[in-house]
């Protein structure tokens, strides 16, 4: 942070989420900051997912806080969070199959009429080139392989410039070599936009050479957070998710 009394990037406080009777989210809190890179972690079905909806509007939480800088986002729209700089990839990767691989880079932009045509397709461009799809630009995104289309939903997730970019299994499925490039992408993301993550993955070792932090959920609470390395030595996160080898 540039500041002591900086906000920090997102802010997560006592979020806590009922589906009927079963809590998918207990009082969960930590904070994001900016230029970081955040690693989620947790057995299936600890709240994860369910997290990252709250946070960009897809759910509401039924108690606690999310706050995006200054702003709190509660009740907010997804599109209203994305054009206040959230972003977001799926578990599933959604792409629209029927346009071109540039043309889903402008889906972003159909609500921003003030930038310039030009602009946005000199940054479309850089970002089909950023992610190794500048020879696709003209292809349907249905004649592209499922890793291909996670990199262009990732590169579409960039479009806006985003603050924050949610990433649930990025590297669920995926060739290894797909996998290099999309970790290749988010280091230089933060290095040269300044943007953050926050990434849902069961790829720990991974998660922990790329992050700057890290949390672990365990049915629904904060089982520990902090430097990725304590983190998975944490006898609640080795008992709740990691096991003894």
């Amino acid at each position: 942070m540039s500041g002591a009394d900086a906000a920090p990037l997102l802010a997560i406080d006592a979020v806590t989420k009922k589906f009927g009777g079963v809590v998918a989210l207990n009082a969960v809190s930590f904070q994001l900051e900016a230029n970081r890179v955040v690693g989620l972690i947790g057995p299936n079905g600890s709240g994860k997912t369910t997290l990252l909806n709250v946070i960009n509007g897809v759910v509401d939480a039924d108690g606690g806080e999310v706050r995006l800088g200054d702003m709190k986002i509660g009740g907010k729209r997804p599109s209203d969070l994305a054009a206040n700089g959230l972003s977001r990839t799926f578990q599933t990767t959604r792409v629209f199959q029927t346009l071109t691989t540039m043309q889903n880079l402008f889906v972003p932009l159909l609500h921003r009429q003030a930038l310039e045509r030009s602009k946005a397709t000199e940054r479309a461009n850089e970002l089909l080139a950023f992610v190794g799809l500048e020879r696709h630009a003209g292809h349907t995104a249905s004649e592209l392989s499922g890793g291909q289309q996670r990199l262009l939903e990732f590169a579409r997730a960039l479009v806006t410039h985003p603050r924050l970019i949610l990433m649930d299994e990025p590297f669920a499925g995926v060739h290894p070599e797909i996998k290099k490039v999309l970790i290749r992408c988010i280091r230089e993301t933060v290095q040269k936009e300044g943007a953050s993550f926050l990434i849902v993955s069961h790829e720990v070792p991974d998660l922990v050479n790329m992050s700057d932090f890290m949390v672990c959920l365990v049915e629904g609470r904060v089982a520990a957070s902090g430097l990725p390395t304590a983190v998975v030595h944490d006898e609640k996160v080795i008992e709740g998710y990691l096991g003894r080898n």
